[in-house]
């Protein structure tokens, strides 16, 4: 056991020097009306700059990736301008920033959908008990029960690899230090994985080869777009979100992916325990297995707090350590996490839509010290 490593303290984990082994995890807040990203996401991001990495929110890779209204995307001219002022802010803090690549797959909703188009998924299998923030037959914008999706055809599956690709690009020319592909909590990446909801009899069906080989082809074509060092992916082993099922050959799955990605010498994997999102928990001892599979860079989150996150850095379990609710009322997260401060509650009412209350007005341990005298 490494008892050396202190959370706190600059370091250099793979190819990233960090000023500390603090991340903040990607968290949709529905901020952007038009989707591009303005000064009030900027000063969001750089208020939370304490962190040594940031991971956007998750970030629309086309106009059929979505299933949240008001999300940022990457996939043209304005976008890019838009969040080079957030790169810009968080780089003035000295801290990283990566976005994370989102395709929601079957888990949308026709009003998220240019021309009310059914959304697509890896197969035609309905979500039928989730919900997309969209608009519902009245025009509220509210939670709407997810639409029967249409499967993509082969040749489809290829263009979404491009588009994760030039969405990289995009990144890149936005000034991120790199990009994280969500494969995680249900959505269209794991919907390829998951054999219960991925029927399809293609290249991309049937075999755990198969189902894992739209995310390898996405991760190989944001590779072959802006290096591997840049590229990074998030994962959810044994998770439920969405409706998808556990299977047999989960550990199976996430082995092959494992030793492919370490193959490929990726920035990291950003692994998620789903329990602190009322799904299931990792189960005892895949950390230890997943770490025997994958000798790169491991971030965890999900019910993290200074204790747990020194002590699995420590054992060698994970190298970086996720927090992602705590910093939504904490903006200055790490400096109470160091000083044993304590943590302001979120107000779960205000985590989405376009107001600025519960966004940019979360007062750090000291500003709330003034206020109360």
């Amino acid at each position: 056991m490494n008892s050396t490593i202190n959370l706190f303290a600059p370091t250099t984990v793979g190819t990233l020097a960090l000023k500390n082994r603090i991340v903040m995890a990607p968290m949709t807040r529905a901020r952007n009306f038009d989707g591009i990203p303005n000064d009030n996401n900027a000063l969001y991001y750089q208020q939370r700059s304490g962190a040594g990495l940031i991971i956007t929110e998750g970030t629309a890779i086309s106009n059929t990736a979505m299933g949240v209204l008001h999300i940022p995307g990457l996939y043209t001219a304005k976008q890019v301008e838009g969040w080079k002022k957030v790169t810009s802010a968080v780089h003035q803090k000295g801290a990283k920033i990566f976005t994370q690549l989102w395709h929601v797959g079957r888990v949308s909703h026709v009003s998220n959908q240019p021309n009310g188009q059914a959304p697509v998924g890896a197969s035609d299998i309905q979500a039928e008990n989730s919900f997309a923030w969209g608009y519902d037959e009245n025009g509220k914008e509210t939670f709407v029960k997810c639409s029967k999706p249409r499967a993509l055809t082969t040749e489809e599956v290829k263009e979404v690899v491009q588009d994760f690709a030039k969405a990289a690009k995009n990144a890149i020319e936005a000034g991120f230090d790199g990009v994280e592909l969500h494969g995680a909590n249900g959505y269209l990446i794991e919907q390829f994985l998951n054999p219960m909801i991925n029927n399809r009899t293609d290249e991309y069906g049937g075999t755990i080869q198969n189902r894992s080989r739209f995310l390898l082809e996405a991760i190989d074509a944001c590779i072959a777009e802006i290096g591997a060092s840049k590229v990074a992916i998030r994962l959810t082993p044994y998770g439920g979100m969405h409706e998808l099922p556990h299977y047999d050959e989960i550990d199976s799955t996430y082995q092959y992916l494992a030793e492919e990605l370490y193959k490929r010498g990726i920035a990291f994997i950003h692994l998620m325990d789903q329990q602190s999102r009322g799904s299931y928990a990792l189960p005892d001892g895949f950390l230890s297995r997943f770490r025997t599979w994958y000798k790169g860079v491991i971030i965890l989150a999900g019910g993290m707090n200074r204790q747990k996150s020194q002590e699995l850095i420590d054992t060698n379990l994970i190298d970086l350590a996720g927090f992602g609710e705590d910093f939504i009322a904490n903006p200055d997260l790490v400096e109470r996490l160091k000083n044993n401060w304590p943590m302001t509650p979120p107000n779960r009412a205000l985590h989405y839509g376009l107001m600025l209350e519960g966004y940019i007005d979360w007062k750090t341990y000291e500003e709330e010290q003034l206020v109360n005298g």
